[in-house]
């Protein structure tokens, strides 16, 4: 490294701005080659982009707080876009009256299979309680999941990590298992893995169908405020057993 570019990375490593550069680079590499795949599941934009990002990270040797300081802007940005996903769900406001009654079936069964799912795997391997906590709310998103990690007595750090695997699993591994089990209708689609990948697999269905993401939307809001009601009352009873 000459002394030039040596002086110049101390100034850039210092600066807010490296963060939302790398973030806005790295996501941009990834999306491109997603468009090079045709699609294809597998190259998933975000893990590719969170693979750069730790890569990055890593050989640079930054630190995550520096990083963050810039790419908390981003960070900031998924308030409104997530309240943004109201639009293209008032587009499909006829089809979701249509399916209501079983879109709340879907929901109940969705949200309870993918939290009491999480707690007997934990509990199979013999995680601690702390530990399947932090499990449960992995299929919310990762701003409500943390909470409740936090409220029940879960580690927050860790629901996050496990919030962030889960998304990009389903978003890159729902599509084969909707084929292998025949399900073709788009708002099927979208509201399986909205309850099942949160943000990222909402993400993935608009990139299929916009059907499919606004039922994607509506699963990921739904199942976030149903998952905050149970939990507690699951972790109670978790905390009576042992």
């Amino acid at each position: 490294m000459t002394p030039q570019f040596a002086e110049l990375w101390v100034y850039l490593a210092a600066s807010p701005l490296l963060g939302l550069t790398a973030t806005l680079l790295a996501y941009q590499a990834a999306f491109w080659l997603y468009r090079c795949s045709g699609g294809h599941p597998l190259a998933n934009p975000v893990l590719i982009a969170v693979a750069i990002l730790v890569f990055f990270l890593m050989s640079t040797a930054t630190p995550y707080e520096t990083y963050f300081a810039g790419a908390q802007f981003v960070h900031f940005l998924l308030g409104p876009a997530t309240v943004a996903l109201a639009i293209p769900l008032y587009a499909q406001i006829r089809r979701v009256r249509a399916l209501l009654l079983p879109v709340l079936a879907g929901l109940v069964a969705g949200s309870l299979t993918a939290v009491l799912s999480a707690i007997a795997v934990g509990r199979l391997f013999g995680a601690s309680l702390p530990t399947q906590l932090s499990l449960a709310p992995k299929s919310v998103t990762t701003p409500i999941a943390m909470g409740i990690a936090e409220r029940i007595g879960g580690i927050p750090s860790l629901t996050a990590v496990l919030v962030i695997v889960t998304g990009i699993l389903g978003a890159v591994g729902a599509r084969y298992v909707f084929d292998a089990l025949r399900v073709r209708d788009p708002a099927i689609r979208g509201f399986a893995i909205g309850i099942a990948s949160h943000g990222i697999g909402t993400a993935r269905a608009f990139q299929v169908d916009a059907q499919s993401g606004a039922f994607a939307a509506l699963a990921m809001g739904l199942n976030g405020a149903l998952t905050a009601l149970l939990l507690p009352f699951v972790a109670e009873m978790l905390g009576r057993l042992g």
